[in-house]
């Protein structure tokens, strides 16, 4: 059995971080946030109902409500029209909101960290009737200790990173909600760290959607760890150097505290323009760019190579069968940039993405890992693009894919702009407006987010 041990120095220092981290989100305050951040949480939170939003009006995850047969309680399933469970709410909205891969993330944390938290956390503060407040204070503690636990792992190579690191996220602010004091919420996260799925890239990569319930398991599990913890069953041990460490990868500790209460992971994140894997991001930046460059040159494309970094050159699949498989295949992503002059959700419709157009370009793409660019990673997840034509070659460069912070950041009036055209629904995103907007004053924040259910 002692070759079954994590090595106890390294569960200690775990131990010892988590109990950090657990003071931390027990004492956050919004109050003593600065206002750059707190602008932040909001425009997150903004983004991430609106693109759940949008999920939820596909067909198959209105087949999935139903299935589901949801029973009553006071947690809004958004857009279904219907109140529900803490659970059934955290588990729906959050396969909502990671659905058609438009929610925000994080390239330090290499993931999502707010879909991580962020459903379970509004489905609890449904249910408690939690001032504005500290509903706020709970999902910025969730993005916080999520984006750390990401930046901390690193996961084996085709491991996905859904559903592992970031329950720890949503532990700590269910826990926050809960008024679990510093041992309780440390407790809450350590639980959280001792849950994690272990989801294979290529599950994305054949479109299956398993690797949606991912997160929808990382928000319910989040909560039970929260609540184990409130009940007095958990307690911290230092468990995530054994399950993110020594079973899922590694984990440096020491980046779990660091700089903690002085950076702020929300302001690094970014958000998505393209209904697409953020891998694809900078390859669709970039033949935008050149559409608008090719003109008449755009039906005798030969050619296209993109060049890219090693977290992005496995996304070469020019075959796919399913929504999520077209997701995950940068082929796909730039013929499809190219063919509609956009990727928003309806690229990867059934119809449109059997377009024998889409289909014909695709089978001219081509991907190939370039050092420099890998030499740029993380700070940059950079793309070029080459497009070769009878009357020349089109280049194009980006180093971020648009919406990073680093790189032409979406502002409110971005975000909101986005949305609208998503969803063509002018009213139902000015709903979403004002239960962002009035969220941080209310004194019980469940009238509003109950306005969710009927958009």
């Amino acid at each position: 059995m002692d070759t079954l041990a994590t090595s106890p120095g390294a569960q200690e220092a775990t131990r010892a971080a988590t109990a950090q981290l657990g003071a931390w989100a027990a004492g956050l305050t919004w109050h003593d946030v600065p206002d750059a951040v707190q602008q932040r949480v909001q425009l997150v939170l903004l983004d991430s109902l609106g693109v759940g939003l949008v999920g939820s009006r596909l067909p198959e995850q209105r087949a999935l409500v139903a299935a589901w047969q949801p029973g009553p309680g006071p947690s809004p399933v958004l857009g279904a029209g219907l109140l529900t469970t803490v659970e059934s709410a955290a588990w729906l909205n959050a396969g909502a909101l990671v659905c058609l891969e438009l929610d925000e993330g994080n390239k330090y944390a290499k993931g999502h960290p707010a879909a991580h938290g962020l459903p379970a956390v509004l489905a609890l503060a449904a249910a408690l009737g939690s001032t504005g407040t500290d509903t706020m204070s709970a999902l910025l503690a969730a993005y916080e200790v999520a984006a750390r636990f990401g930046r901390a792992s690193r996961l084996r190579p085709g491991a996905h990173p859904h559903g592992s690191w970031g329950v720890a996220g949503a532990a700590a602010g269910c826990a926050r909600l809960l008024g679990l004091d510093a041992d309780g919420t440390a407790a809450a996260i350590d639980t959280g760290t001792g849950m994690p799925i272990a989801g294979h890239f290529s599950s994305a990569l054949d479109g299956n959607p398993v690797r949606n319930a991912w997160m929808s398991a990382a928000n319910l599990s989040g909560l039970a760890a929260a609540r184990m913890a409130g009940a007095g069953v958990a307690r911290n041990t230092g468990t995530a150097a054994g399950s993110l460490g020594d079973l899922l990868g590694a984990l440096d500790v020491e980046v779990l505290v660091d700089d903690l209460g002085e950076r702020w992971d929300v302001e690094l994140g970014y958000f998505k323009r393209h209904a697409s894997c953020s891998f694809t991001h900078p390859a669709a930046d970039a033949v935008l760019e050149l559409r608008d460059r090719l003109g008449e040159h755009l039906h005798e494309i030969r050619e296209i190579e993109v060049e890219t970094h090693t977290l992005a050159v496995g996304l070469d699949r020019t075959s796919w069968s399913e929504r999520l498989a077209a997701m995950f295949s940068t082929p796909f992503v730039v013929a499809a940039a190219l063919v509609h002059g956009h990727v928003d959700p309806s690229v990867s419709d059934t119809q449109a993405r059997d377009d024998p157009a889409v289909r014909d370009l695709a089978a001219k793409v081509t991907l190939r890992r370039a050092p420099d660019l890998d030499a740029r990673l993380p700070h940059e997840r950079a793309a070029r693009v080459r497009v070769q034509t009878p009357a020349s070659t089109f280049v194009a460069e980006t180093p971020n894919p648009v919406g990073d912070s680093a790189h032409h950041p979406l502002s409110y009036d971005d975000v909101a702009a986005l949305l609208r055209r998503l969803l063509s629904d002018p009213a139902a995103v000015t709903v979403v407006e004002e239960v962002v907007d009035r969220m941080p004053a209310a004194d019980d924040v469940t009238a509003d987010l109950q306005r969710l259910a009927g958009l």
